[in-house]
């Protein structure tokens, strides 16, 4: 196998972006320990924040879940005037390891204001200290607990959290609970083949690396391979069937190794009958919902992100 060089992004918005973000985890960082990288990831999403939306206000709350007994940390964000109707259940990125409810606080505020929605953020346990399935475990308990408002729910989710979102459709469905109104993936990992297409052509993309996915890969399963017959929600490619599942808008960034997980799964949604866009946004990196206040190409990717989120809840009230 042989990787090829990158294509590196001309826009100088987007160049800055990377520069800015590079610098939270200087080289040499590698090797850290979980609590100093989080650290770190935090505060790369705290320093990205723009100015917060005056129309949006947010409390924190905890579920309380069993087997094994726990209380699950998350953040219900509600713009100022909007009616009830859907709920978006949002899971943050950050490789299964990383990120929390401050580290995606600002990109929560952003589609609350923009979409007119209100939007729970959870905070799953991390890998390595819990792997799989925890994290699979606390958003199917987060799902449950938004299920009992008797409100149509909107699954949504960056990265590590839009490969959660989609094996928690996969969950929903085979254990017949509500369909939710839809599934917003944002750059997801969603198991594709490591050794081809974008996975070779971007394998050292800037921000995130076919080396990176492999790491946090091991991580979230302490080294075990998956199994198809019990980790669909591992790696959602692989299920085998994807008839039933929610309506979906599935984007990706173009210089990222994880381009191709987004078409294949808009394709695979789209041969079973459900109804899938995919949106593939040039020049653009792997992270790029918090450039949305320095890059123009993420902002307007933040807003169609935004308007599907509104399409399908106001489709749910129909």
């Amino acid at each position: 196998m042989t990787l090829v060089p990158y294509p590196m992004p001309q826009d100088p918005e987007v160049l800055e972006f990377i520069a800015r973000s590079e610098s939270f985890f200087p080289p040499g960082w590698t090797g850290r320990s979980p609590a100093e990288n989080r650290a770190r990831y935090e505060a790369l999403g705290i320093a990205m924040r723009g100015h917060a939306p005056q129309d949006v206000s947010w409390m924190d709350f905890a579920i309380a879940a069993e087997n094994p007994r726990r209380a699950i940390a998350w953040r219900r964000y509600r713009r100022d005037g909007a009616r009830d109707g859907a709920i978006v259940l949002y899971l943050h990125g950050g490789g299964f390891t990383l990120g929390g409810l401050e580290s995606h606080h600002d990109v929560c505020l952003g589609l609350c204001s923009e979409a007119c929605v209100e939007i729970a953020a959870v905070e799953y346990r991390l890998a390595p200290e819990y792997p799989h399935p925890a994290q699979s475990e606390d958003c199917e308990a987060a799902f449950l607990a938004l299920s009992k408002e008797d409100r149509p729910v909107i699954l949504a989710g960056d990265s590590a959290g839009a490969n959660l979102a989609a094996g928690l459709a996969l969950r929903i469905r085979d254990r017949a609970y509500p369909v939710p109104a839809g599934q917003i993936l944002v750059y997801p990992d969603l198991g594709g083949d490591r050794d081809a297409g974008s996975y070779i052509e971007n394998a050292d993309a800037p921000l995130l690396t076919r080396a990176d996915c492999l790491a946090y890969a091991a991580a979230r399963t302490g080294g075990r391979a998956p199994r198809v017959d019990r980790d669909a929600d591992l790696a959602p490619l692989t299920a085998p069937s994807f008839v039933g599942l929610p309506p979906a808008l599935v984007v990706s960034a173009d210089i990222d190794p994880l381009r191709d997980d987004a078409r294949d799964y808009a394709e695979k949604l789209r041969a079973a009958g459900v109804r899938a866009e995919w949106r593939n946004e040039p020049e653009l990196v792997h992270g790029y919902l918090r450039a949305r206040h320095m890059s123009r190409r993420a902002a307007d990717s933040f807003a169609a992100i935004a308007s599907a989120i509104r399409a399908f809840a106001e489709a749910a009230r129909e």
